[in-house]
């Protein structure tokens, strides 16, 4: 995808931004134990679709970034995970 689609494509994705060739977002949480769920749920999800997020967990945060390697930037498939996380993350 270009930049350009990416950023169109970014409307509809609440607190998501393009940095780096890769789509990024962060999550805040009540705590730990939270942030790990959390984690636990979309690491599901991501093996469903085959497609697994750069991301990193200290305490309640979490930062997340998503690109498809094998493609050499973002992809349809970023997109898919990235909504999915999201709906995921709404119902904490």
């Amino acid at each position: 995808m270009t930049e350009t689609e990416i950023n169109a494509r970014l409307n509809d994705l609440e607190g998501w931004e393009y940095h780096h060739n890769s789509i990024q977002t962060s999550f805040e949480f009540e705590d730990f134990k939270d942030a790990f769920s959390v984690m636990t749920r979309i690491a599901f999800e991501a093996e469903l679709q085959n497609h697994h997020p750069d991301w990193a967990n200290v305490y309640n945060k979490l930062d997340i970034s998503l690109s498809t390697h094998d493609a050499g930037g973002v992809t349809e498939k970023d997109f898919k995970l990235a909504h999915t996380i999201n709906t995921i993350v709404d119902t904490v």
